[in-house]
Parts: structure tokens; sequence; C-alpha cells
């Protein structure tokens, strides 16, 4: 044996295991852990003792009380209107039907009746919420939620949640359930204005709180929960929201046993009819519309339904009555005289440099309609044509550089772009310039100018976001009014303008061009103080440079040429310089839907919209009346006109100034075939039809468009402009006539361009 273990080697020593040691150490562990716990349970039920007796209940809210908020306008003086006052009368619980008791238990704590007054659930969350330095929580309790309210404030803090769960266990000792439920159904915020379940009963169904049917009972309940959201008032979506939290309130009820599920089931297939009432004067005429836009902006801003109700804010905004009257006065100057209650007209006016929207025309009385159609927006068509000539020029082309200008413009895959006219659309030649292009609005030309750049799209999509068309998703780097827009995608088609976008976009994405390329967010809260005029807000100044100063310069120039010779012409009633864009969409049925001009001086930007219906609507085939023997749908009828009536009143007595002449960036040709020309233009188009557009072609020669050298000076039309017109005489002198009544013609040798749509 003795050998074999030689012949297998030395023998190994080894340290015996000692299974006790690492079952002491785990004891150890154990115990320390088991210690600090206790301790720590221990001062966690040392301070919860302590703050038990030494907070004591308070006298409640005076702001149960509360007092009214005002809105000025950019003076801060001056009243644009003001939020509801506090509205409540206080009920007994017998005059509260016990559907609605029921109702509101459903919605809002279904162990109400069982709790001692506290969520500790909830007061966890908010503690790790607080140390993440995240937002504090909901799910409190109703006990916890009426303490909230009429003791406490709406400070977003782990203390304030603390003492409101100590509260609420006081009041759980001093008052029976009925009587913690009555206080909470009377002083709860149901929206429009309404405090307390007598007034939400009259707000919304014109009834005392105990002729509340069952159905009605379950809105009121879904309603607290988020006035703004779910107010059917407010709009289809927050109706669909309404309408799933009411089923959920009335599933609620039928879990609790409080009815039937039968009688849950039935109830919740559709919700209760809402009279119409008549809002208080303070909403009639645009006010409304500016009550409601501002509230949205204040959300925004973290400000609650309850504070903006009764915090007794102030609020200045960056509108001027001046503004807003410019608004109002020309969209119904110039609005045609007929009896079609769903034509809808929409102005926004954006100050270059500073982003205020100073004034705006949200369409009819808000009485009539809620919808603000200078926020919702519409197609916009060839407005959209700038943003992709900053593009290219951008990218390495230029105002000389030349365009397929021939119709139809076909892509590899059979997809067609027609210009404006009978089928296949006017041809304007193989090579037109740039500057061409814009003034006459010709769409194959932007598509060959798209579809020339790398990724053309998406950089002509990244190029007005940056100018000022918010992206589809909000991003808080291009903010805007509202913060998205919709169809805004990287396609073929986006150089035309498919996409939505609201007027007050679209006129701070001129302002960019106005102000040098330098994009300022467009904003309408100042600045907003509570009642001791304490600053709660303050807007601090924001601008990006979007474009390059010369390449701004020279869109800027092309745009000058669409009112001197273009689509744009009637904007010359203005009788200052200007420059903009006419727009014309059409939907998938082919109609026309859409109709604008977006123009700028250097002082003031301004969008005007022409839509019907629900935006998507026919505006040609006889909706509209004719515009100067024109066609009354394009943008170069009633929305030109529109804008100057508009800007007119708007820069009485300003002085005028001039805009910049062109750059003249140079081109550095990033794909063959787009080098300028030295042709002559082809013959101008056929004037204004009354009807349909007109069918001639234009000669396939490429039209010389000669932008004028630094050395040149633009005056004001009270003198002479001497600029370079796309003409055989490259140092032609163009004198603006007096513009009479919204009309306005040119002396220029080339008579008005037609109107065009993008499609």
């Amino acid at each position: 044996m003795s050998a074999k273990r030689r012949a297998d080697g030395p023998a190994v020593t080894r340290t015996p295991k000692r299974p006790g040691v690492a079952r002491q150490r785990l004891r150890r562990v154990l115990k320390w852990f088991l210690i600090v716990a206790l301790v720590g349970t221990l001062i966690l039920i040392g301070g919860f003792v302590y703050l038990y007796k030494t907070i004591q209940i308070p006298s409640p809210n005076k702001d149960f009380q509360t007092q009214t908020s005002f809105v000025y306008y950019a003076d801060g003086k001056t009243q644009l209107g003001q939020y509801a006052k506090q509205n409540r009368e206080i009920i007994p619980l017998s005059d509260m039907p016990q559907h609605l008791q029921d109702a509101v238990v459903a919605a809002e704590d279904r162990t109400f009746y069982s709790n001692s007054g506290i969520d500790p659930k909830g007061i966890i969350r908010a503690a790790f919420n607080d140390a993440r330095g995240g937002p504090t929580q909901g799910a409190s309790t109703i006990t916890q939620q009426y303490v909230k309210i009429l003791y406490l404030n709406q400070e977003r803090s782990l203390t304030r949640k603390i003492h409101e769960a100590i509260l609420s266990l006081k009041i759980q000792k001093q008052q029976s359930k009925d009587e913690i439920l009555t206080g909470y159904l009377n002083t709860i915020y149901f929206g429009r204005g309404a405090y307390g379940v007598q007034a939400a009963a009259k707000a919304y169904f014109g009834v005392d709180a105990k002729a509340l049917t069952l159905k009605q009972s379950a809105v009121l309940a879904s309603v607290l929960n988020n006035p703004s959201q779910f107010d059917p008032a407010n709009g289809k979506s927050n109706k669909r929201a309404l309408k799933a939290r009411y089923a959920y309130v009335l599933d609620g009820m039928a879990k609790m046993g409080t009815i039937p599920a039968a009688k849950a089931t039935q109830a919740a297939r559709h919700l209760p009819p809402f009279p119409v009432f008549r809002e208080s004067s303070q909403y009639g005429g645009q006010r409304g519309h500016v009550l409601t836009l501002v509230r949205q902006q204040l959300h925004n801003l973290d400000f609650t339904d309850s504070q903006i109700d009764g915090g007794g804010l102030r609020i200045t905004t960056t509108l001027t009555a001046r503004a807003m009257n410019a608004a109002r006065r020309g969209a119904l100057q110039v609005r045609p005289n007929i009896s079609d209650k769903f034509l809808h007209v929409a102005v926004a006016s954006v100050q270059p440099g500073t982003g205020d929207l100073v004034g705006f025309f949200g369409g009819q009385d808000f009485l009539r309609s809620q919808i603000n159609w200078a926020e919702a927006g519409g197609m916009v068509g060839s407005t959209f044509k700038p943003v992709s000539l900053a593009a290219a020029i951008t990218d390495g082309y230029s105002l000389k550089s030349t365009w397929d200008g021939n119709s139809p413009f076909t892509f590899p895959d059979g997809l067609e772009v027609h210009n404006e006219g009978a089928p296949p659309g006017t041809s304007y030649g193989s090579s037109v310039t740039s500057v061409y292009a814009l003034e006459q609005s010709i769409n194959t030309a932007f598509v060959d100018m798209s579809n020339s750049m790398k990724n053309g799209p998406q950089k002509i999509l990244a190029m007005a976001n940056k100018m000022g068309i918010p992206p589809a998703q909000a991003d808080p780097h291009y903010p805007g009014i509202p913060s998205s827009t919709t169809d805004l995608a990287p396609d073929a088609l986006i150089t035309l303008g498919k996409s939505r976008v609201s007027a007050i976009n679209m006129a701070n994405t001129y302002a960019t061009i106005a102000n040098g390329g330098v994009r300022a967010d467009v904003h309408v809260i100042d600045k907003v103080t509570d009642s001791t005029g304490k600053v709660l807000y303050q807007y601090k100044p924001h601008v990006t440079e979007a474009v390059d100063p010369d390449i701004d310069k020279d869109v800027s120039y092309a745009m000058q040429q669409v009112v001197l010779h273009g689509t744009g012409t009637n904007a010359q009633a203005l009788g200052r310089p200007a420059a903009g864009k006419t727009g014309t969409a059409t939907n998938d049925a082919n109609q026309v839907s859409s109709s604008w001009f977006v123009g700028f001086t250097p002082q003031l930007s301004t969008a005007v919209m022409y839509v019907r219906g629900n935006g998507n609507g026919q505006l040609d085939g006889g909706w509209l009346p004719p515009y100067n023997g024109a066609a009354g749908y394009f943008g170069a009828g009633y929305p030109t006109a529109t804008w100057a009536a508009v800007m007119k009143a708007d820069l009485a007595g300003e002085p005028v100034m001039n805009l910049p002449l062109p750059a003249n960036v140079p081109a550095h040709a990033p794909e063959p075939g787009h080098d300028p020309t030295t042709a002559p233009p082809p013959p101008p188009p056929s004037t204004h039809h009354t009807s349909a557009p007109p069918t001639s072609s234009a000669s396939s020669s490429a039209p010389s468009s000669s932008p004028p050298s630094s050395s040149q000076t633009t005056t004001s039309p009270a003198t002479s402009a001497t600029t370079t017109p796309p003409s055989s005489s490259p140092t032609a002198t163009i004198s603006l006539p007096t513009p009479t009544g919204t009309g306005g013609t040119t002396p220029s040798a080339r008579p008005m361009a037609r109107q065009e749509s993008w499609w």
C-alpha cells in the first residue's frame, strides 16, 4: 500500500472544512440587519408619532374663496379676458343622488368606505419618485384629495405628501365617511369654472345635482379626474377619452355591486346628451379662442386648471389689441359675402426676431365654433416651397441653378407630378431658374429640385423644422403652437406642401426668413405672476440660426419676385416692399381643399388660410365666388387680398423698410445638369381665368432670371424699386403703382402670372 502511495505521488495535505464558520457569519449579518431594521422602524414610528402629535389641522384654505385669474395684452395693463371665478353652491349629501356618490367612489377610491384615509402604496411611490427627482404620482384616496384641496396646496414634494397623510388620518378620526364625501363633493373642481357637484350639474347638464341621472352622474365622476381632458366640449378626441373613462366608472360600480352589471353595460353604450349652453359673453367673438389658446400654453408650462381658474394669476400675453383687431377686420373685410358657415378664414401674425404671436383670427365666433383655425391649420401647398429653396441653396445650388419645368415630371416608379393647368399641366421648359420656379410656383421644378439633392426630402424636412415648422412628434428643440404637425414626412412630395401646419407656425417660419435666417421660438405667454406680483413664469428669449444669412437673402429675394411678378402680385396692395408665397392644395379627391398666402415685411410676418368644413372640404367647384374676375379658390385671390388688408392695418404709421438684396451665393454643382442658362425667358403664362386654369404651354426655352448685384438698391413702392427682373433687360427699373382696393398690378413687361396648385 505504501509503495502504491509513493507511485501516486506525495500525499496532499488539506485544511479541514469548518462548516460552522459561514453560518456564523450569516447569522451575524442577519442579526445586524434586523437590528438596523428595528432601529429604523422605531425611528419611523417615533417620527410618525411626533408628526401626528405636532401637526395640527389648519384652517381651511381661504382660497376656497378663490381669486379670478386675468389675462392681459402685451402691455400688461389692458385686460383681454379672465378665467372663471370659483363657482360653488354648497349642498347636503341628501341632495346628492346615491348613484352619484357611488360613481365618484368607483372612479376615485374604491376602498373609500374601508380604508383609514390614506394610501400607503401611494405614499411609498411618492417617496421613491421624489428621491429620483420624478413627478409626484396620483392615486390618492378621496380623503387625501379633500385634505390637499381644503388645507394644503399644490406643491409637489414629499413633505406635502407626508402632511397630507397625517391630516388625512386625523380627519378620518374626526369626521364620518359621509361628512368627508360631502365636503369633497362640494369642493372638488369639475371644469367649466364649476367647483362642487351642484355647480357642475348645472354647468354640464343644466340641472340641480339631485336631478342627475345615473349616466350624468357617471360623466361627472369621470370628468373630475381631469376636467380639461374629459370635457366633451373640447373636441372629438376629448369626447372619446371621456367615453373610455365613463365606461371604466360604470364597470367599477358594477364590480362594487352598487348597480347591476347589465345596467352598467347598457349605460356604457352611449354617453348622455349634453345640452348646448350659450357661454358667458366673456368667451364671445375671438376672446374665447384667445383664452383657450392661453390655457393650453399654461398647461404646457405645468399650470393646473385649478390654478388657472381660481389661483389669482396675472397672465401677460404677447398679443396686441392692434394686431388682433387687424387680423379680425382684415379677414371679415375680404371674406366673400356668402352664407357658408363652413368656410373658415384663419390669420396669424408673428413678430420676426422675437417669436411673439402678436395677433390671430381663429375663424367663427367662439360661441359658434370652438375650433381655432389659426391653430388647427391645413395643408400648406406651395407656401412650403421657400423651405425647399432654402434647403437646395444650402445643399450647393443657387438662384441661377436650373430645373425641369416641363409637365409631367415622372419618377422612376411611375409617380407623376403635374403643373397647374389642364392635363398634363403647363410646361415651362426644361431649364427654369430657381427664382422663376418660385415666382411661377412650378411644381415639376421643385420636385426636380428635391430629387436632385442627395437625401433631398430628408434635408427639406430638417430645414422645415429648423425654420419653424415643428416635427410630427413634439420636440422641445423645435417648439411651436401647436407643438406638432401632421403628415410631415420626408417623401417625394414633401416639397409640394402636403403636410398640415398651423397658420401660427407658418407665420413663424416666414418670420425666420424676415429675420435674416434666425428663428425665434413662437410663443403667446410672456409672463405669469400671482396676485401679489410674484413672478411665477417669465419667457426667456431663445433664437437659433436656421439658415445661413446669405442663403436667407437669396430666398427672400426670390420671394420678393413672387410679389413683384408672380402669383402674389395682389400683395402689392400693401404699398410697401414685401415678400411671400401663395399656396393652393388639393385633397385625395383632387378638390382644392386649402388656399394660402404667407408673406412678410421686416417688421411682421403673417399667414392667411382659407379652408372649408373639417379643413379638408372643397373650395373649388363653385364654393367660392370669383375674385377680381379670377377663380376665387387660388391663393392669389382671397388669401393674398386678406393678407394685404391685415398687414396694412397692422403696419399703419410704421416706417417703410426695405427687404435685402440677394447675396447671389454661388453654386457648387452637387449634381450635373442644373447649370445656369443664358437662354431668353419663355412667353409669360396667360392672365387669370374665371374658372378652369389656363391650358397654354410655355416655350421649351428657359428663363434667365438674373438677381441684381449687391450694388443695386431697393426702395419703397412710394418711389421706385431698382431691381433686375427676369427679363431681357438686366437693368430694368420697376415702379410699383399706387395700390387700389385689394387688387394690384405690376407695370413690368410680364403680365400677372396665373395662380397655381401644388398638385
